[in-house]
């Protein structure tokens, strides 16, 4: 049984490694759950400490990756972000609590403190207590539609799932192609596309 438990963990955390707006943990929680009759509190905790390990791993390389994929100026844009973030102090906390409540992706979150160079202790601590609130309200809430409907797998492709996909791409956009520095300091919007070495 424990062995079921393993795939919970390593599928939370091989989805929440990848720095693209994937398909959320807590799907895969909840279709093992279903699938192999699991207690349901392990699954949430096993899932969401191997989201949280996933995610702590994606801060510790992106600043490698996009070093290399980014260019200089919109690397230093997105650390010019990260320390805006920083000075906020609690606020900063509150925001990342909030954020991880919503059903929204967090892949841009922690694309960009990885990329500002962000400490994971930073962002981790809130973002687990919004992880463990919303993957347990999503857990039960997605073991009740499972067993009000006939198929899961016909839920899975619906107008949510999309949406929260295109949301995650349109938020990944935003931090690439926003020029955060004009926007925080001049209070100007642009967007710069060249952004690629």
């Amino acid at each position: 049984m424990w062995l079921k438990y393993a795939l919970v963990f390593i599928s939370a955390l091989a989805v929440d490694v990848v720095p693209l707006p994937l398909p959320p943990a807590f799907v895969i929680m909840i279709f093992l759950q279903i699938h192999f009759s699991l207690n349901v509190w392990v699954v949430i905790i096993v899932g969401v400490a191997g989201s949280i390990l996933g995610r702590y791993i994606l801060t510790l390389y992106i600043p490698k990756v996009a070093g290399k994929i980014f260019n200089p100026a919109k690397n230093e844009d997105v650390q010019f972000l990260g320390k805006k973030m920083k000075e906020k102090g609690w606020k900063s906390q509150l925001a990342i609590l909030t954020y991880s409540l919503l059903p929204l992706p967090t892949t841009p979150l922690f694309i960009a403190g990885g990329m500002a160079k962000m400490k994971p202790y930073l962002i981790i601590p809130a973002f687990f207590v919004g992880k463990f609130i919303s993957d347990t309200i999503a857990v039960f809430i997605g073991m009740y539609a499972a067993e009000n409907t006939p198929s899961i797998i016909e839920g899975a492709i619906s107008w949510k799932s999309i949406s929260g996909l295109v949301l995650g791409v349109l938020l990944v956009s935003a931090l690439l192609f926003i020029d955060w520095r004009s926007w925080i300091q001049n209070k100007k919007f642009k967007l710069n596309f060249k952004i690629w070495r």
